[in-house]
Formats: C-alpha cells, structure tokens, sequence
C-alpha cells in the first residue's frame, strides 16, 4: 500500500522556522532531562516515571506553542486500573511523548540501537526498557516475554508499537507477534492505540504542520485463555480500521490553518 500524503503547498518561511524552534526546544530539554534521569536511578521507578514524563509534557507543550499541533483523545475512559500491555500505531514521534502522559508507569520495548544514541539513548536506559536485538528472532521473543512478566508483575504498564517501525499514513506492515506471545503468557489486557499523527508530524521529517491530532484509546482487548495469533489478530483489526476512519487534515495556505471533518468517536478531552 502507497502511503497517504496531503497535498500541501510548498512550505513557507514561517513553517520552516516554527519547526526549527521546536525542534531547538526539544534539544534543550533533552539536556537537561538526561542527567536528571540518571541522578534518579536512585528513586523508584514509578516515581523517576513520573517525574521524568515532564520532558514529554513540556515538549507537547512547546509543540503546540511553536508549531501549533493540538491533540483531541478519545477513550480516556478505556484505561484501566490493573497494568496491561499497550498496542500503539506507529507513524511519528508524536504518540511516544503522548502515550507517557496518559498512562501510569511504563516500560517500552524497542530496537537495542536505539540506546547506542548519545544523551538521548542514556536517558532511555534510565527508564528501565525492555531493548530487544531483532536479528536474535526467537531469542529475543523469549526476552520480550520474560521481561515483560517482570514488569507487569511488578506493575508497570508495557508499551508495544507492533509494526516496529514508524510508518507513513496508510501503510500497512505485518504486526510482530512479541506484545502478544507477552499477552498471552500475562493473561494481561491489551490496549489498542489508534492515531493519525503521521499527518502532521511526519516519520523523519523536520516540519512539522500545524493542526489537530486524533487518538483513540480502544476498550481493552481480554487475552486470557487466548493464543498469540488471535490477539494479534483483534488488536490489528481494531488498530487498522480505526486508523482508517480517522480524517486527515488538509491544509489550505503554507503554514496555515487545518480543517478536520468531525470524527465519530465519542467525547474527547483536548490535551496540549
């Protein structure tokens, strides 16, 4: 599947330069909030979780300041009171800071290399993750599963993105099944993330366009008693075809405003 692209102008000036105060911001704060996460390993995880989530709310913040993206969340009222595993759509950096606001403490399992990336991958190491090598196939499965019976025993929540990629808007890449084998070995819930922030923060890419994001946070899928396969299966099905109902944002002048068809989910909470 081709991905999905707006059709925008050329950006203008002001476009360029509201990405790039963002993105001077991000840098700032990430050399701050590095040390303090390391001086924090001495605290327990939930509370270092808690306070280190500031980064991410600070940054949403100043995304909305300086590039004038918002977000409207539907389905806070999905989120449930027992540690369960989240399946999260992958198609910008946008959903990694959200996702940390919205939820009690969590661990992500991601790519190894990532921790290799100076101040930034030393912050990630300070948040307890569960950094998998893929070529290690079957070995890293049984990493992701271990772990995972760690920290959900231990009451954290467990961030997936199931395609392990970032992807653009529209296209589709085979869910990995390591979030699943994790589910069915917990009997944990998962939590279906749908979003189309890919629209305006793309994957790999310095502008950033302004308007609204949507997210849907689905009800909680039962994993017990269930294989791999089909939770895999309800939760891509349900990830998709949300995705697919979301409107993308056009954008009628370089820079400017965004008009978004209303979206049929049920009341919503905007968050900066």
């Amino acid at each position: 599947m081709k991905p999905v692209m707006l059709d925008h102008h050329k950006p203008g000036l002001l476009l360029w330069l509201r990405s790039a105060l963002f993105l001077l911001g991000m840098g700032v704060s990430t050399l701050i909030a590095v040390p303090i996460a390391l001086i924090l390993l001495v605290v327990p995880f939930a509370l270092r979780f808690r306070l280190v989530a500031n980064w991410a709310r600070f940054n949403l913040w100043w995304l909305g300041v300086s590039c004038r993206i918002k977000a409207d969340i539907s389905g806070l009222e999905n989120i449930i009171d027992q540690p369960a595993i989240i399946m999260c759509k992958h198609q910008s950096a946008w959903e990694t800071l959200m996702i940390q606001l919205l939820f009690p403490p969590q661990v992500w399992i991601l790519k190894r290399e990532l921790l290799h990336i100076p101040i930034y991958g030393w912050g990630l190491a300070a948040m307890k993750p569960i950094a998998i090598d893929r070529s290690l196939g079957v070995r890293s499965l049984k990493q992701i599963v271990r772990q995972g019976l760690e920290r959900l025993h231990a009451g954290l929540w467990v961030v997936v993105f199931p395609e392990g990629t970032r992807l653009a808007p529209g296209v589709r890449q085979k869910y990995h099944p390591g979030g699943a084998m994790l589910a069915e070995k917990s009997g944990c819930p998962v939590l279906p993330i749908a979003h189309n922030a890919g629209y305006l923060w793309p994957r790999n890419s310095f502008l950033k366009r302004p308007g609204v994001i949507r997210m849907v946070i689905g009800p909680p899928i039962p994993t017990q008693g269930k294989k791999a396969t089909q939770i895999i299966r309800e939760t891509e099905d349900w990830i998709e075809a949300t995705v697919a109902s979301l409107p993308a944002p056009t954008c009628d002048t370089p820079g400017g405003g965004l008009q978004i068809r209303p979206l049929n989910q049920p009341a919503s909470r905007p968050t900066p």
